[in-house]
């Protein structure tokens, strides 16, 4: 079972996270989710779990613990259905203002508010 992981601490380390499910079962996986310029962690991550009762169980008693002095939230990860996924290279404007249906033109007036 793929497992949400959020509200975690920004210190937090994969390998403290994976000690903290281990206590209830075997691991396969843990990936905490960083910042792709600055490397820093972005809070939440994602836990792997292959026995679905040992990762529910996780999800009981760890949703709501205090790790670091914050209080984490778990729940079981559900893939976002494809009608939510966007993607910005195909959209070309669209829910963006705009942005490049204006394909040039006069910049001194009319269109670009009478420079």
């Amino acid at each position: 079972m793929n497992i949400f992981v959020g509200s975690l601490p920004f210190s937090i380390e994969e390998a403290d996270l994976r000690e903290s499910f281990e206590a209830y079962g075997a691991v396969d996986s843990v990936k905490i989710i960083t910042d792709k310029f600055t490397g820093r962690s972005k809070g939440f991550g994602f836990v792997e779990m292959p026995n679905d009762s040992e990762a529910q169980k996780a999800i009981d008693e760890l949703n709501g613990a205090t790790v670091q002095g914050r209080a984490i939230v778990v729940n079981k990860s559900e893939p976002k259905p494809e009608g939510e996924r966007r993607s910005f290279n195909n959209n070309r404007g669209g829910d963006r203002g705009g942005y490049g249906n204006n394909r040039g033109g006069n910049d001194r007036g009319g269109n670009r508010g009478g420079y």
